[in-house]
């Protein structure tokens, strides 16, 4: 099917969302209850400082425990409202941020830090007027910043105005609970909740039961258990999860022309972002390209780059290594996607 497509479906009980374009899964989100959903906000308590990080262990509700980076001034016993920022790996504290974001698909309260900001990528000046307007349609809370999405620029005044109004109504009752035990404050969005937050471009929305199976996305999912991922012509490269790293293997196949080497690592630059969002691989990863010319390295990295510019999932790009390798360290926005989920 042509165009893009966005199917909202469940799986073993579990919420899931893909969008396809053009009949081809571009991103795929399934929920995991195991682990505090990213955006989730706590009401937590210090614990322990972690002297020489300059950190701070703090209790979640039932028994679970959370790390924030930043902790200076703070002490044990002390309660403070926090943001789940990603997953933890096994064995480890959740990683939390005291810098707490009331995100919508519109516009993001910022508590804290006033003023009211449009997206730039809105260059139209007539547009950005026209939601301005909006966001001084709601009484704003004193201290209360405003940041407004670019998606706003093809939506409807009144549907801006309630998103305002219903962020800026959350963010007061959260940061007014002055309460000092530990507690679960909001869930963070499920699946079909970051997809109508983050898709926002237009598509066709399937919510029929089974819609995963009659649509095609089950299986294209089935693909995913298997490492390997074809590039351009005969090249391949395999992406493999490993308990320290995510490691990246690219070939050329059988190619053997003089430039097989360059096509095949510029191949896997382009396909590297789509295959580590649909497995929901994160964190440090190492890239083993097909060898080549150092003169090759700055195309390499100018390609990475640009395809990782419209990843939904944050990336730094971190460089080359003594070996020739490429690093990568990548958000844990999502958790692995178990094998077999597909049947």
């Amino acid at each position: 099917m042509k165009g893009r497509m966005i199917v909202l479906d469940h799986l073993e009980g579990r919420e899931a969302a893909a969008l396809m374009v053009d009949g081809k899964l571009q991103d795929l989100l399934v929920d995991n209850d195991s682990a505090p959903r990213p955006g989730a906000i706590y009401r937590a308590i210090c614990d322990r400082p972690i002297k020489g990080m300059g950190g701070m262990m703090l209790r979640l509700p039932d028994g679970e425990t959370a790390f924030l980076r930043q902790a200076k001034g703070l002490a044990p016993g002390q309660a403070l409202l926090v943001q789940v920022t990603g997953y933890a790996d096994d064995g480890k504290a959740v990683p939390v941020t005291d810098r707490v974001l009331f995100k919508s698909r519109y516009a993001i309260v910022t508590p804290g830090k006033p003023g009211i900001n449009v997206s730039r990528q809105i260059k139209d000046d007539d547009a950005r007027e026209r939601i301005l307007a909006c966001a001084h349609e709601v009484e704003l809370v004193e201290g209360y910043g405003l940041i407004l999405r670019s998606c706003c620029a093809e939506a409807a005044d009144d549907d801006i105005i309630e998103d305002i109004a219903a962020m800026m109504a959350l963010a007061s009752a959260v940061m007014a609970d002055t309460t000092s035990d530990a507690e679960a404050l909001t869930e963070g969005d499920g699946p079909h909740g970051l997809a109508w937050r983050e898709w926002v471009e237009p598509a066709t929305i399937i919510t029929d039961a089974g819609s995963f199976e009659t649509h095609g996305v089950l299986d294209q999912m089935i693909a995913l258990d298997n490492p390997r991922v074809g590039l351009d012509g005969p090249s391949f490269m395999y992406v493999e999860p490993t308990r320290a790293l995510i490691a990246v293997d690219v070939n050329t196949g059988g190619d053997t022309s003089p430039a097989s080497t360059l096509k095949a690592n510029l191949s896997a630059c382009s396909a590297l972002p789509r295959a580590l969002r649909l497995r929901g691989l994160g964190g440090q990863i190492v890239i083993d390209m097909a060898p080549m010319s150092k003169a090759h390295r700055k195309q390499i990295e100018s390609a990475l780059r640009s395809a990782l510019k419209t990843d939904s999932v944050d990336t730094a790009l971190v460089g080359w290594t003594p070996l020739g390798h490429y690093e990568l360290q990548r958000k844990r926005e999502r958790l692995p996607l178990p094998k077999g989920l597909a049947g």
